[in-house]
């Protein structure tokens, strides 16, 4: 099966490159982006992110430490303390980097397509930056919702600013917003490990290893291989959106006309 890094689409199921390329130096982990790229003049705190975020994206969250970050920048790693206390900084600082990219338009009047647009961005940041979606997903849950960094705040602040626009009361907004954010870390996070045994293999039993589990225990989900194996992270976002989206559509309505402002 295909990488999904590989796969990302943006709103049209194109491979996605508008988005996670504004990055900088850090975008598509070029080897271009060492010391050199970054010169010898004052370090800022975007080219410490940017470098962070190139050593998460080759090798994972684990791997960045205040050393090798300041090895990347040819800098004392002294330095790199007056703009990050630290690595959980770094990786919350990571984090509002990649987010900040997540365009909302919440003056949009037709708030189901904007949220179709948000999840797919969504989705090709996901693919773009795969050892991120730790720190996007599961690394908040750790952490009260005021005391998050406010840029990781932006996306749920702005999709909340399109549904009351539309007439959807602040509660009801907020029900939107976990639902559509809900399904799509789940979605991100099934897509991403979505792994093969034996990639070679014909046989989908095989390739995706189901042989191994008793037939008798797990009838339904050794029968599923043909589906299994050919699974499309794009296809199975849009169908998720689908049923979302139409079950909001139904349970959940504007509480009053839509707003001035968002005409």
């Amino acid at each position: 099966m295909t990488n999904p890094a590989v796969r990302a689409a943006g709103d049209g199921g194109s491979p996605a490159a508008a988005g996670p390329a504004a990055v900088g130096p850090a975008a598509g982990g070029s080897p271009a982006a060492g010391p050199a790229a970054y010169g010898i003049g004052k370090i800022t705190r975007d080219a410490v992110l940017a470098a962070a975020l190139e050593i998460i994206d080759r090798d994972g969250a684990d791997a960045l430490s205040m050393r090798r970050l300041a090895r990347a920048l040819n800098r004392d790693p002294m330095i790199l303390y007056r703009h990050a206390p630290g690595k959980a900084a770094l990786l919350d600082g990571v984090a509002e980097t990649v987010l900040a990219q997540l365009e909302v338009d919440s003056a949009d009047p037709d708030w189901a397509g904007q949220l179709r647009k948000v999840a797919r961005r969504f989705r090709a940041l996901a693919l773009a930056h795969p050892h991120v979606v730790p720190l996007i997903v599961t690394r908040p849950l750790a952490t009260p919702l005021g005391l998050r960094p406010l840029g990781t705040l932006r996306p749920l602040e702005d999709i909340l600013a399109l549904l009351t626009r539309a007439g959807f009361s602040g509660p009801d907004a907020l029900h939107i917003y976990r639902a559509l954010f809900g399904f799509l870390h789940g979605h991100v996070l099934d897509e991403l490990q979505e792994l093969t045994v034996s990639p070679d293999e014909t046989d989908d039993l095989l390739r995706l290893g189901l042989h191994r589990l008793p037939i008798s225990d797990f009838p339904l989900l050794r029968g599923l291989a043909p589906a299994l194996a050919a699974y499309d992270g794009s296809a199975e976002l849009e169908r998720g959106l689908d049923i979302l989206l139409t079950g909001l559509t139904t349970t959940v309505t504007p509480t009053r006309p839509e707003s001035p402002a968002s005409a």
